[in-house]
């Protein structure tokens, strides 16, 4: 290393250090200023004070924060969460990649380029051999398979495994739960998804019950979102059911347009069931941030580039845009800005608001400033959305091929599963015991529309590394070589 690197490196530290302790340096040097003054000549001023001033200096600090004890929201913590777990002997069929491709290839409606394109694919994707998709795309023609009851059948499955794992691991029992927030864009049957939940669990009566559709795979920090504030009016100690999926059985493109055959590629089964409330007993996370930005408002591209529509034979399917990891740059942007202020030491946020003033004001052309979110954040959860997006995240946020792991990983194994997939990236950073009391984790999705929605959690208990869930079975083997082609 040069000298000039290591001058570097000393007056960063420097920096950071003189900015983070800030006020604790205007602290320690107030106390040194009263120790010069000595009592008696303090107590000299205090007595030339008029009697009302000293009151009001004593009470209007008492009054302010006793005031804002009274206003403050609740504390939202996660009881504890569960993943559903594929297994073979169930209804779902593992999907090694010649499987699938030979499966294209024999499907009557899709041509042979387009099942060539399907193998250059899948050989980048990062997706492994033992993904799964519901048994009715393993059959020829897969659409006439694709029906109300098999949808409704691949729901129940992945939903009530995760909701049962979740109330035998916590103890919770179903008529505790005063909240119900069910996310899953694609498939709305009537009745609603919350209706199932609440019909096979005899929940109360009473219950809040919310299902959120077509809000893409960022839906689950949404719906963490809206059962913390939902948490905020109810009696404490109240519990809120939040269950993520996304329900592909109905949803398999059978055309030929390339952008319309990229999530039959990428998605797979999976889902996950979390219990959040304000009581701490228990508890295992703390939340601390939701933060949500749209940037579909001002921009048609940005509203359009993930767009559920036929193609030019009427075949309903999900277009992804080719200006998707331009559009997901620029929301990622939006939300670090408002994340940033909340979550970084001040020297960081002071780095990045001269590099905002510099660009926004005086409109130097200089690269926006991307801070060190690692000094806010022990561990990172990316929506595995396919390689592309964890290649861009690792790119723009500059982490490390460990950061990204949790994601490259739950890529790999499970495939994208959609909002469910930050939960399968938590538990995998668990199941490899790298969780510690105090630890921040910082969990960032994207959805149609086009949202960047992000949430801050802190570690209270760690899983043991032993404990059950979605990798018992195989994050011995993990984590697994990529090849180039794959990563790169």
């Amino acid at each position: 290393m040069s000298s000039w690197s290591q001058r570097k490196m000393c007056l960063e530290a420097v920096y950071q250090r003189i900015v983070d302790n800030f006020l604790q340096l205007a602290a320690a040097a107030s106390l040194v200023v009263l120790v010069r003054l000595g009592p008696e000549e303090l107590a000299s001023l205090l007595r030339e004070l008029p009697p009302m001033h000293l009151f009001f200096a004593g009470f209007l600090p008492a009054a302010v924060f006793i005031f804002y004890l009274m206003l403050r929201p609740r504390a939202v913590y996660l009881t504890d969460y569960a993943c559903f777990r594929s297994s073979f002997n169930r209804p779902l069929a593992r999907i090694p990649m010649a499987s699938f491709i030979e499966h294209n290839n024999q499907s009557p409606t899709i041509n042979e380029r387009s099942v060539r394109f399907i193998s250059r694919l899948l050989a980048r994707s990062g997706l492994g051999e033992e993904t799964c998709l519901p048994a009715a795309h393993n059959y020829i023609p897969a659409q006439e398979y694709c029906t109300l009851d098999n949808a409704r059948s691949e729901f129940e499955l992945v939903v009530f495994s995760a909701i049962d794992d979740l109330f035998a691991k916590t103890g919770v029992a179903p008529d505790a739960i005063r909240i119900l927030v069910v996310n899953c864009s694609l498939f709305c049957p009537t009745p609603s998804l919350v209706d199932v939940i609440i019909n096979k669990y005899n929940l109360r009566s009473d219950i809040r019950s919310m299902h959120l559709s077509g809000m893409g795979c960022s839906a689950g920090l949404i719906s963490v979102g809206l059962a913390r504030n939902l948490l905020q009016v109810s009696p404490r100690g109240s519990h809120a059911l939040v269950v993520s999926t996304e329900t592909i059985t109905p949803n398999y493109y059978v055309g030929n347009e390339r952008a319309m055959l990229l999530p039959n590629c990428l998605f797979r089964v999976g889902g996950a069931a979390a219990l959040l409330s304000t009581s701490p007993v228990n508890a295992r996370f703390r939340l601390k941030h939701v933060v949500r930005t749209h940037t579909g408002a001002a921009k048609d591209s940005a509203y359009r580039c993930v767009f559920q529509e036929e193609d030019g034979e009427g075949n309903v399917g999900i277009n992804l845009s080719k200006d998707l990891m331009i559009i997901a740059g620029k929301s990622l942007e939006a939300n670090i800005t408002r994340i940033g202020p909340l979550v970084l030491p001040l020297s960081e946020q002071l780095l990045f608001a001269l590099s905002l003033i510099a660009r926004k004001v005086f409109r130097a052309r200089t690269k926006p400033y991307i801070p060190d979110f690692a000094m806010a954040f022990k561990h990172f959860c990316i929506h595995a959305g396919g390689r592309a997006v964890i290649d861009e995240l690792q790119k723009s946020l500059r982490l490390s091929d460990e950061q990204v792991e949790a994601s490259r990983m739950t890529l790999h194994r499970f495939g994208n599963t959609s909002s469910s997939s930050l939960w399968y990236e938590l538990a995998y950073i668990e199941a490899k015991g790298r969780m510690r009391k105090g630890d921040r984790i910082w969990m960032i999705g994207f959805g149609s529309g086009f949202k960047c929605n992000s949430a801050a959690w802190e570690c209270i208990a760690p899983a043991a590394r032993n404990a059950d869930g979605p990798w018992a079975s195989s994050i011995p083997r993990y984590p697994v070589d990529i090849p180039d082609v794959l990563k790169h």
